[in-house]
């Protein structure tokens, strides 16, 4: 399957944002979710929205954000430049994810950029590229190419044998697929059950097409305390 696009004449369909944020960030340690934590002088999850808002970067048709009830009425109150809806967040960053893409307005054929709260540093060239590569595939993602050894191990941590590295990559987000073709995955998952870590899996359950753009490890996901302190603005 190949994805659906405009035709060469019209003008590209703006990319729609959604940042499924409801998640409560308990390896970060305190009691604030890590999205809502002061970085910089400003909300993480509120500079990662800007950060996609810069020069250069593409033009954003509009945003969608996913928190926990107790901060709706905050993220409602920020101001982008881009329309911005949002809704609550669910258990899983699955359903969060659910929930937020509903919310868009009814344009199938728009590419919808899925990112982490937490990566605020969303590289310029390979969202682009990644961006035209939805012209040929029907999902895309950033990844980092593996630089480590990788050994395959049993259950005992014996090693069975060494994988060849140019053959893995580290996902990343933004993880990219169009309004409609996102909508059907996820509306296929949740009515399989089938649940997975990141979103373009659902895509390759159905047995879509994905490609894997190479990303600079400067798209890191805050994590631990060691990663606020050592990307914290000064």
């Amino acid at each position: 399957m190949s994805n659906p696009s405009s035709p060469a004449s019209a003008e590209p369909l703006r990319p729609f944002l959604v940042i499924p944020a409801g998640g409560r960030g308990l390896r970060m340690g305190g009691g604030l979710p890590k999205q809502f934590r002061d970085w910089g002088g400003r909300p993480l999850l509120q500079a990662t929205v800007e950060a996609f808002l810069a020069p250069g970067m593409p033009h954003l048709a509009g945003i969608a954000l996913a928190v926990p009830e107790s901060h709706l009425e905050e993220t409602r109150s920020w101001s982008f430049s881009a329309p911005c809806w949002v809704v609550p967040g669910g258990e899983t960053r699955q359903t969060s994810v659910w929930s937020a893409l509903r919310a868009l307005p009814d344009q199938p054929l728009a590419p919808v950029m899925i990112h982490d709260a937490v990566r605020p540093f969303p590289p310029t060239a390979p969202l682009w590229e990644a961006l035209e590569a939805l012209n040929r595939f029907d999902g895309v993602l950033l990844g980092e190419p593996s630089t480590d050894t990788l050994k395959r191990v049993d259950a005992d941590g014996r090693v069975l044998g060494t994988e060849p590295r140019e053959s893995f990559f580290r996902a990343q987000t933004p993880q990219i697929a169009r309004l409609g073709t996102w909508l059907h995955a996820f509306q296929a998952a949740d009515a399989a059950g089938f649940s997975a870590t990141d979103d373009v899996a659902l895509l390759e359950r159905l047995g879509l097409t994905v490609k894997v753009i190479p990303s600079p490890s400067s798209n890191l996901k805050l994590t631990t305390p060691e990663d606020w302190e050592r990307t914290q603005p000064r």
